[in-house]
């Protein structure tokens, strides 16, 4: 009954939102006789914040057209790789023209970025993923709203989002060799449970996992968010918090964890702060402060999009990680695609670098949560494990803004590197080199022989005949039954190229005039007119 008066409730506000966006333009507009008024701005901007705070918002999109790589701008074209029920895997392509950049491009290491499914949209990871594509490959898990898959696809658990994960690992397994996985929050669990199952059957691991402020061990330094999940029973959140999706979604009738729930346990957690940002919202407005004022709507778009997670998915989240703790106790069995059940054993990834990391004031995984990881994932050498606390970080700081780009990501750049097999250069082929053309091919010497011109040919014709024995002289002569000069004494064997001695050069001389008579075609002879 809750989301069906939640959605209700939104519909009816709807034309008032939209109404109060038209009336904030009105009076913003210096050439209408509403904006001459003198408390036109407030009025503007009251009608503004009204109308942001009422709307529904849709989700985001990334919008990442170019990234800046050494000073080439490279587009960037986003594409679904795969397609699931509940999630879709995306790819971000960097195209260039410049030769140098896409030599570059080719070689640098494929990332997976597993984006978080706790209420927000994958787009929460911009930032994330735009700086990555400086020097990387990136995909994105990209995670469905709830509401939107129909029934027919049957629920999700958290079984099947450790499936996806192995999926798309294998995927670009099989098109780099291997790749790098990085986990925020949320999904560092399912990944290092992932992980560790391909580990056990003996497959391919990812040859590093970075893992970003995740509730490993939700026993360390417990926040508000924990506490929550750790003193109520799974009964009360299946009875509290699950609802079903209203008709007019194509999803109708699915059981999910409500998105404008997990936004208002998110609002709750820092209410003064949030109203603080919007008063200076409102007063950026009446300044005349648009850079102010963009840089808000571009925060609340982003945080004010929220998704519903399927039921069986959220009710298994709480139960393994924050109330059982299944994985640091190891006691956590999954379900693989085939029906086996599995256990999970963290201790068997060997071949997989680990890199953790926490801010120093983040308020949803506390201290120690995720650097936990490194207890479990005994198989890892020291020499392989690495963790950073990212000084007055809070949870967001670690992977969007200003510290992500300065201090993180440097270093989880070189973390990966430091994990990226070296190009193997190409062997040369050593290529048959092609004939040369000749253009004017010079005839093919002969060994010396004397020249002979025929009576009849052309004075500039010269044909160059060897010197042949006799025998076959006279054999030529006979058959063309012409005067024949014999010879005294037959060719012996090593005469072949030389004429015997008792056959003088003259006698030759005729014989051969005569054989080439004798192979010329007839010629008629012209009939003589007498005029």
């Amino acid at each position: 009954m809750l989301y069906k008066f939640y959605e209700t409730q939104r519909s009816l506000m709807e034309p008032f939102t939209d109404l109060a966006q038209s009336a904030a333009k009105v009076y913003a507009n210096p050439l209408s006789l509403f904006g001459q008024h003198p408390l036109s701005q407030r009025i503007s901007a009251g009608y503004d914040l009204l109308h942001r705070l009422g709307k529904d918002y849709e989700k985001p999109e990334f919008g990442l057209r170019t990234v800046d790589v050494d000073g080439v701008e490279v587009a960037i074209h986003e594409r679904i790789e795969l397609k699931k029920p509940f999630c879709e895997l995306r790819r971000f392509k960097r195209f260039t023209d410049d030769v140098d950049t896409l030599t570059k491009l080719k070689d640098q290491p494929a990332v997976l970025i597993v984006a978080p499914l706790s209420g927000h949209y994958a787009t929460l990871l911009r930032d994330t993923v735009k700086t990555m594509l400086k020097d990387h490959k990136v995909y994105v898990t990209d995670w469905t709203n709830a509401r939107l898959v129909p029934l027919s696809e049957g629920t999700f658990s958290l079984d099947d989002y450790i499936n996806y994960v192995q999926e798309f690992i294998r995927h670009l397994q099989s098109r780099y060799g291997n790749c790098h996985v990085m986990s925020v929050c949320q999904p560092t669990v399912p990944v290092l449970a992932a992980v560790s199952l391909m580990a056990s059957r003996g497959e391919l691991t990812p040859l590093s996992m970075v893992m970003m402020g995740g509730p490993i061990d939700a026993r360390k330094s417990p926040t508000a968010v924990n506490n929550l999940a750790m003193n109520k029973k799974i009964d009360w959140f299946e009875h509290n918090v699950i609802y079903r999706v209203p008709s007019r979604f194509p999803g109708a009738g699915r059981k999910v964890y409500p998105g404008f729930l997990q936004h208002s346990g998110f609002v709750a957690m820092n209410p003064s702060n949030h109203a603080r940002s919007h008063y200076d919202y409102f007063k950026d407005l009446i300044k005349g402060d648009d850079t102010s004022a963009d840089a808000h709507r571009k925060f609340y778009d982003e945080y004010n999009a929220v998704l519903d997670m399927d039921a069986q998915y959220y009710l298994d989240t709480i139960k393994v990680v924050f109330q059982e703790f299944n994985l640091v106790n190891g006691t956590w069995d999954v379900k693989g695609v085939d029906g086996k059940v599995e256990r999970v054993h963290p201790e068997d990834i060997k071949n997989t670098a680990l890199l953790s990391i926490e801010g120093e004031l983040d308020d949803i995984s506390g201290s120690g949560q995720t650097a936990a990881v490194h207890t479990i994932c005994t198989g890892v050498g020291k020499k392989d494990q690495r963790h950073i606390e990212v000084e007055g970080a809070g949870h967001y700081g670690i992977f969007a803004g200003r510290r992500w780009r300065d201090v993180v990501y440097p270093q989880v750049k070189n973390f990966i590197l430091a994990y990226q097999p070296k190009p193997v250069a190409e062997t040369p082929v050593m290529k048959a080199s092609p004939a040369p053309v000749v253009t004017n091919p010079e005839p093919v010497q002969q060994d010396p022989a004397p020249a002979f011109v025929l009576p009849e040919a052309p004075a500039t014709a010269e044909i160059k005949l060897r010197m042949v024995a006799p025998a076959v002289v006279k054999k030529a002569v006979v058959k063309a039954k012409k005067p024949v000069v014999k010879a005294k004494a037959k060719a012996k064997p090593s005469d072949k190229l030389a004429a015997p001695a008792s056959v003088s050069k003259a006698a030759v001389g005729k014989a051969v005039a005569s054989v080439a008579e004798a192979v010329k075609p007839a010629r008629k002879r012209p009939t003589q007119r007498h005029g």
